[in-house]
């Protein structure tokens, strides 16, 4: 991934900036939640620690979704841009689509995969030989 890296909303008023050292993973989220959040079949991420990036543009708007759940987004036009836990503190999990440029970016891993819905464009994980969806 790029050194230093940019993201935005649709209108470009929300804007944040991280540097990739400060990344510590990036997934597709199929739960529930996440699909319901963004209106699409998965959400994909970019776990950034809470050290590492900054705001550069308005702050967006927070929703607590759940007790110890916000997902942001702006305020304006309505992008999703960020969710954040309590179960993960000292992050901030940025959305892969609201990136400037996706050079270098490689989804490593599937959470909730057993929430992906049969009809998503994004194919099921690898699963160990034995197991099962």
């Amino acid at each position: 991934m790029a050194a230093n890296r940019q993201g935005r909303c649709l209108c470009g008023r929300v804007r944040f900036k991280f540097d990739h050292e400060a990344v510590r993973f990036t997934a597709h989220c199929h739960c529930e939640s996440c699909r319901r959040a963004t209106s699409s079949p998965v959400a994909t991420f970019i776990g950034v620690r809470d050290t590492g990036w900054r705001w550069q543009g308005e702050e967006p708007q927070v929703f607590e979704s759940s007790p110890g759940v916000r997902r942001g987004f702006c305020g304006t036009c309505g992008s999703p841009m960020f969710f954040a836990s309590d179960a993960y503190p000292g992050e901030t999990h940025f959305y892969a689509a609201s990136l400037e440029g996706d050079e270098g970016l490689i989804v490593a891993g599937h959470a909730f995969a057993e929430e992906r819905p049969h009809w998503s464009p994004v194919p099921p994980p690898a699963l160990p030989e034995g197991e099962t969806d």
